[in-house]
C-alpha cells in the first residue's frame, strides 16, 4: 500500500517533470493530480519491483502522452519558419564536424541530473526554444519515446523530428554552458 506521505515526497519531482514537458504550470499541476489519483486508485498494483518514483513516473508519462495527443489535435501545425536557422550553430563545429570546444565535465552527473538546480536551468533553457522543438526533445530524452511515437504525437516526419532534436540539443548545450557552468563560449 502506498502512503500519502510517500506520494507527497514525490510531488516536487513529478511537478518538475510535467512542467518540463508542458511548459504550463496549470497544465502540469493537472497532469500531476491525474497521476496521483491514478496511483491511489491502482496502489495495489505497485509491487515494489521498482522504486515508487519510477512507478509514478511511468504513470505520469502515460498521462502526458494522452494530454499531448489531445492537445496535438487542437493545435494547428506550427510553421518551421519559427525554428532557429541551422547556420546559427555553425560556429560550434570545426571543419571536420567535431565540437570546437569540449563541454566541461560536471562533478557527479547523476546527482546533478536529479538536483533542483538542474531542472530549473533545464526549464529556463527549454522555455527559450520553439515549443515544438522543446516538446520533441522532452518526449525523446525525458519521456523516452521513440521517433515514431514523437512523429505521431506532433504530426511530423522522421526527418523533421531529427532536425528538431538536433536543434534542441544544440540550443540546450549553448544554454547550459552559460547558465550551468556560468561560462559563455568566446
Amino acid at each position: 500500500m502506498i502512503s500519502h506521505a510517500d506520494l507527497e515526497a514525490e510531488l516536487g519531482y513529478l511537478q518538475r517533470y510535467a512542467l518540463a514537458q508542458l511548459r504550463d504550470r496549470d497544465a502540469a499541476n493537472e497532469v500531476v493530480q491525474e497521476t496521483v489519483l491514478a496511483a491511489l486508485e491502482s496502489g495495489d498494483s505497485f509491487n515494489g519491483k521498482s522504486s515508487l518514483r519510477t512507478w509514478l513516473t511511468s504513470i505520469l508519462r502515460f498521462k502526458l502522452v494522452d494530454r499531448l495527443r489531445r492537445k496535438g489535435k487542437e493545435v494547428l501545425f506550427e510553421s518551421l519558419e519559427d525554428e532557429t536557422d541551422d547556420s546559427d550553430f555553425d560556429g560550434l563545429f570545426s571543419k571536420d564536424g567535431h565540437w570546437q570546444d569540449k563541454i566541461k565535465a560536471w562533478s557527479g552527473p547523476e546527482e546533478s541530473l536529479m538536483s533542483r538546480q538542474f531542472w530549473e536551468v533545464f526549464e529556463r533553457c527549454s522555455e527559450v526554444m520553439p515549443r515544438r522543438t522543446a516538446m520533441a526533445f522532452v518526449m525523446r530524452e525525458v519521456m523516452g519515446l521513440d521517433i515514431t511515437e514523437i512523429c505521431n504525437n506532433l504530426d511530423i516526419t522522421a526527418t523533421n523530428c531529427s532536425v528538431l532534436l538536433y536543434r534542441a540539443r544544440m540550443s540546450l548545450r549553448e544554454c547550459f554552458e552559460i547558465r550551468w557552468t556560468g561560462e559563455a563560449r568566446a
